[in-house]
């Protein structure tokens, strides 16, 4: 029997997702499947919301839900995590000091100050976790969803021995928009994609075999509700010749190309028709609407009948993975996985997203080689802000952090060195609650 720990149940779509496709699986049927969360009332409608699956499956797994962490952690096979800290009252000053210094956020849980300082509150609890898991489920894995992806996991990686990796849907949401712009079956797609989180290229995109990127640029180029669909990466594609995989408003935080200036913001960031195309702080608009709405949203949900089509299996990689390492058919899927010579033009040790098969012997990270010159440009100024910000973290070197912000290339497309030091200055002062791993904040 498999059991399953679920660290931020509390996210009631992700768990509720995971948990559909997770009995999905024959061997995984009878898992006992661990909620906890820190929130008593949000996991009491994660618990309902599950058993309402199993029910409606009629399968034998188990519910334990817990607010103690150790009690759901404890021999633990596998340990997915969705956790946020704080609540938008909290991070919601991510996004706004930034813009009192002309630093314009979409999103802000990635990179940039935002995702810098939102890994900075996130990393000690992380860290807590994966330390417990080494006393009470010492061969467990951990699949992290929580957000900034590429920081959290590289910090993790060297600080346990537990096996991590993150997930994140944007790689496989891609792919598929991409085959439906040009007409293709999804099954016939097959495709390689590597890079860093958020910021991933398709280095190859093909259909039964043949190179579908002149399809893509055909319908881009031709059909204006397909580019107006995805601005921002359309922008990308046409200039760097590889397709990214993340939406255009996450983006266009990660370059300094369309965020430094209003109008390039009205032109690029403001009438894209996809999901996000790069309204200033839309996911914090989003989030602080859901406060007031949730629990209607949530009763609405448990008080309808579920159907054979909401028990269908998703496209999230998690449950494929967890079937994979309990024995089942070995799954490729795309995770953040400690750069191992993998991509050879990127440093190595730092977390990268790249192609990876599991099966019951566990993680298998496959070689990619060289980026295109023109791909490392980007990702590599990325990454080495990322490495900055996780040896800041872990060594408590306030200064680091100002330093890692410095090349951020949006913040530093847009402000002086001394404005982004002032910047860091004012968000260190409103996180210090949250940040025990600094013994001071002094950044000079």
């Amino acid at each position: 029997m498999t059991k399953i720990a679920f660290i931020g149940a509390g996210s009631l779509e992700f768990t509720t997702a995971l948990v559909r496709d997770i009995l999905t699986f024959p061997r995984l049927q009878d898992a006992t499947l661990a909620l906890m969360d820190i929130n008593a009332e949000r996991l009491e409608f994660a618990e309902q919301a599950v058993r309402k699956i199993i029910a409606a499956g009629n399968y034998p797994a188990h519910v334990q839900a817990t607010l103690n962490r150790a009690e759901a952690l404890k021999d633990a096979d596998v340990v997915l995590t969705t956790i946020l800290v704080g609540s938008t009252e909290v991070w919601r000053h991510d996004i706004e000091i930034p813009k009192k210094y002309g630093v314009d956020i979409n999103v802000g849980d990635t990179r940039g100050p935002s995702g810098i300082f939102r890994f900075l509150r996130t990393l000690p609890p992380m860290l807590e976790i994966v330390k417990d898991m080494e006393q009470l489920c010492p061969k467990a894995v951990l699949l992290n969803y929580t957000n900034p992806m590429a920081m959290l996991c590289g910090a993790l990686q060297r600080q346990t021995f537990i096996p991590v990796t993150g997930l994140c849907h944007s790689v496989q949401g891609t792919a598929m928009m991409l085959a439906e712009w040009i007409g293709a079956p999804f099954e016939e797609i097959t495709y390689t994609c590597a890079g860093i989180n958020h910021q991933a290229f398709f280095l190859k995109y093909e259909w039964n075999g043949e190179d579908a990127y002149p399809l893509i640029r055909k319908a881009i180029t031709e059909r204006p509700e397909i580019y107006n669909q995805e601005q921002v990466r359309n922008e990308m594609f046409l200039h760097l010749d590889y397709y990214p995989t993340e939406s255009s408003g996450h983006n266009s935080e990660y370059n300094p190309w369309f965020r430094k200036r209003p109008d390039l913001i009205e032109k690029y960031c403001t009438h894209g028709t996809g999901w996000n195309p790069g309204e200033y702080a839309y996911i914090l608009k989003e989030y602080q609407k859901t406060e007031q709405t949730w629990k209607d949203r949530i009763r609405a949900e448990l008080a309808r009948e579920l159907t054979p089509d909401d028990l269908k299996r998703g496209n999230e990689y998690a449950a494929y993975i967890i079937n994979a390492l309990m024995g089942g058919e070995p799954f490729g899927f795309n995770g953040n996985v400690p750069n191992t010579h993998l991509i050879t033009n990127l440093p190595q040790g730092a977390c990268v997203e790249v192609p990876v098969y599991v099966d019951r012997g566990g993680f298998h990270p496959i070689h990619v080689g060289d980026l295109p010159p023109q791909l490392v440009a980007l990702i590599h100024t990325n990454v080495m802000v990322e490495e900055m910000a996780i040896e800041a973290a872990l060594t408590g070197n306030a200064r680091l952090v100002m330093q890692a912000c410095l090349y951020d290339p949006l913040t530093a497309a847009v402000l002086s060195m001394d404005e982004i030091k002032t910047m860091v200055k004012e968000m260190f002062a409103q996180n210090r609650v949250y940040l025990p791993q600094f013994s001071k904040i002094d950044v000079g």
